[in-house]
Formats: C-alpha cells, sequence, structure tokens
C-alpha cells in the first residue's frame, strides 16, 4: 500500500513577492510582478519586460563568500528551500539524513555563468575561466547546495524537462516517499534565465509577448489577443512528509498530495499537440494515481502561458478528461501576474493550488478582456472568486512534448 504524502511547508521567490503571505494576498487581488526589465540592458531588444526579481537579496540566506560560488537559480533556489524548511519547522538533525533529500527541476539552470564565461574565454583566453565555472552552471548545484546546507544524504537530483520540470520534480518525490525510499523530500523548481541570450533566443523565435509599451497586461492567458508568454524567474519549494512522520512530529499540515501523472506528445519540439492528446493523458495519469475521480476536482491551475496555441491546446485537452463537467471547474493561470518561470513554474504553481484550497479563494486570471471563443471554459477572469475546494489539479507543460500534472487535497485524517 502506497504511504501517504503531505505537504508541511513551503517557500516562494517571485517577481510579485518573496514572502508567502504576501505573495498570496497580491495575487488574489490581481497585482502584476511584471515590468520593465530592471536587471540587464534592453538596448537592441525586441522584448524590453519580464518579471525579474530586480530587489533579491542573496545575502538573507547565505555568506558573503558563498553568494559569488552559487548561481543566481541556486541562490533562489535556496531562498525558497530555507523558507519552506523553515515554515515546516522541521529540525534535520533530529531526522534519519538518509531518509531526506531533495529532487527539484529547472529548465536551463546557470545560463548567466554561461554567458560570461564564453565572453571571457573569447575576451581574455582560456586562462580567464573560472575554475567556478561548472560548478555553478550544471542543473544539479541548486538541490546540492540545499542538500549541504542540512546534511540530508537521500536521493539528490535534478530533473529538466524545461517548463514542465518542477512538476516532474514533484512527481519524482511524491514516489521516493510513496515507496518507502524516504520520509522527508525537498522538492519544487528554480529558474533565473533572464539574461540576453535568454530574452532574445525566445523572442527571436517568436514565443514572447512585444507589449514593450505595457509589460503589467502582456500576459494575458486565454486572451484572444494574447501575443506570447512574459519570462519571469523565480522558486517554488515545499517539504513533502510521510503522514505519520509529519503527524509524530506534530506539524502543520497544509495539504495532501494524491497524484502525479506524466507524458509525452511525440510530436513537435516547441508547438504542443493541438488536439491535446498528451496533456490529457497526463491528466488522467494523475486522477488514476490518485484514486481520484474526474468530478471530484474543483480548482485546476493552468499551465496557461498566453501563447495562442498552448492555451487553445490545454483547453481541448481539459475538455478531453472531463466532458461536460469541464465547465463546472475553476481555471486560473497565475503566470498572467507572475509570467513565466519555465522550470520553476510548477514548484509556484502548487503552492498557488495548496493557498487556494486554504483559503477558500479561487486566484484570477488578470488581463483577460476579449475572451477566445476557442478557450470557453470558467477561466475566473480578472477578479478572485470565493470558492471552497477540496481536490486541485496542477498542469505543467514543457517544450520537447513533456506534459506533467499533479493532483492534490485539503488534508482530511
Amino acid at each position: 500500500m502506497k504511504r501517504r504524502i503531505v505537504v508541511t511547508g513551503m517557500g516562494v521567490i517571485t517577481s510579485l513577492s518573496c514572502k508567502l503571505d504576501d505573495f498570496w494576498q497580491k495575487l488574489t487581488a490581481g497585482e502584476s510582478g511584471v515590468h520593465t526589465l530592471k536587471l540587464i540592458d534592453t538596448e537592441g531588444f525586441k522584448v524590453k519586460f519580464a518579471g525579474d526579481i530586480y530587489d533579491w537579496d542573496p545575502s538573507k540566506y547565505f555568506e558573503h563568500k558563498e553568494i559569488k560560488r552559487a548561481e543566481r537559480f541556486s541562490q533562489l533556489a535556496m531562498g525558497g528551500g530555507v523558507d519552506a524548511i523553515n515554515h515546516s519547522g522541521i529540525d534535520f538533525s533530529k531526522e534519519d539524513s538518509f531518509r531526506c533529500g531533495v529532487i527539484l527541476g529547472s529548465g536551463i539552470g546557470g545560463l548567466q555563468t554561461i554567458e560570461t564565461q564564453v565572453e571571457r574565454l573569447l575576451s581574455k583566453g582560456p586562462s580567464k575561466v573560472s575554475p567556478l565555472t561548472i560548478p555553478k552552471l550544471m542543473l544539479n548545484a541548486a538541490g546540492g547546495i540545499i542538500s549541504i546546507r542540512y546534511g540530508l544524504r537521500g536521493a539528490n537530483y535534478t530533473v529538466a524537462t524545461a517548463c514542465a520540470s518542477a512538476t516532474n520534480a514533484i512527481g519524482d518525490a511524491l514516489k521516493c516517499i510513496q515507496y518507502d525510499d524516504a520520509d522527508v523530500m525537498i522538492t519544487g523548481g528554480t529558474e533565473a534565465a533572464i539574461t540576453p541570450m535568454g530574452i532574445n533566443g525566445f523572442a527571436n523565435m517568436k514565443a514572447l509577448s512585444t507589449r514593450n509599451d505595457d509589460p503589467p497586461r502582456a500576459s494575458r492567458p486565454f486572451d484572444k489577443d494574447r501575443d506570447g508568454f512574459v519570462m519571469s524567474e523565480g522558486a517554488g519549494i515545499v517539504v513533502f512528509e510521510e503522514l505519520e512522520h509529519a503527524k509524530a512530529r506534530g506539524a502543520e499540515i497544509y495539504a495532501e498530495i494524491l497524484g502525479f501523472g506524466c507524458s509525452g506528445d511525440a510530436g513537435h519540439i516547441t508547438s504542443p499537440d493541438e488536439q491535446g492528446r498528451g496533456a490529457a493523458r497526463a491528466m488522467e495519469n494523475a486522477l488514476r494515481d490518485g484514486r481520484v475521480n474526474a468530478d471530484q476536482i474543483g480548482y485546476i491551475n493552468a499551465h496557461g502561458t498566453s501563447t495562442p496555441a498552448g492555451d487553445k491546446a490545454e483547453t481541448v485537452a481539459i475538455k478531453r478528461v472531463f466532458g461536460d463537467k469541464a465547465k463546472n471547474i475553476s481555471i486560473s493561470s497565475t503566470k498572467s501576474s507572475l509570467g513565466h518561470s519555465l522550470g520553476a513554474s510548477g514548484g509556484i504553481e502548487l503552492i498557488a493550488s495548496i493557498m487556494a484550497m486554504n483559503t477558500g479563494v479561487i486566484p484570477p486570471t488578470i488581463n483577460l478582456e476579449t475572451p477566445d471563443p476557442e478557450c470557453d471554459l470558467d477561466y475566473t477572469p480578472n477578479e478572485a472568486r470565493e470558492r471552497q475546494v477540496e481536490y486541485s489539479m496542477s498542469n505543467s507543460f514543457g517544450f520537447g512534448g513533456h506534459n506533467a500534472s499533479v493532483v492534490l487535497a485539503t488534508y482530511k485524517d
């Protein structure tokens, strides 16, 4: 029999806020974390805005000498991880270190280091490439430094499935505890790819919105006038625990994670399956794994990136899974407020789903002003809505045809 897994801690680092309660207040108020870029010079760029965390202060989480040894995506992961662990109240000195691990997701990893060191290589020569280059840029660095900080010797690896990375990592962490390989897992995702190459790489493939004159209204999932996604950065980290382990230490429980599903589109490297077959299968697999009926789901935190093809495909997929009942489900894309943090998004959106169940408030899809006739479900347009929900789903779909979904519920003893 599979063991039960609960969430006992959450840490969120976003362009909207880096404090959990403030993040939720601003999200449900319909505020936007998208603005004209402040961290990099955008001279000559087609896209000049994003959700960069311009006031991020790593010194809250690192000693000065540690900061320069950790890439920005690792710094954000540590911030979210420390906050989640503190939120959970767990004391790892009292735990079996081999029963505690870290599985994170990141789609791109240390892009800033790559750009900086390539420039140094070309301008100053091979001897000037930093010896810290590889330890900083490697995708697994973020999980590695968290495990080192807390002495966690259990499963420790990083998942890279583009924008599905965090949700795939969450699924793997779930299985680790379900099948008795761990009692506690730190999981979620992190990303910091707002760099000249990151912005222009996505912009030149015409994936990004170009609303330079109105950044806060640029991310508009399911709206007829959407023109691409908005890049952001951040981290969403949670503490998973086996239920009896959490109860034994008197932990506060915020949600139960019931099931996970994934699939592949086996189609185009960047475009989703227009018929939504892969996305639908991921959702169906998550429901089956969690032993949840489709008609029990009250809220879906949609992948909803604000791309013309993606939002339609997800709508089609939801209808494939839920049929006529799809119109009764509250759906929202929190990327409308936060932008798209790529491999970190699934962790942040899992936290948003948990907060929605705990507070009885569905966060809105802001900027949904002219509904797309092909996107005709209830996307909670523009204003938060009070609704008590017991079962939720969070979707993440990535370039490469990667689809991942997780099903969660309010905790019941």
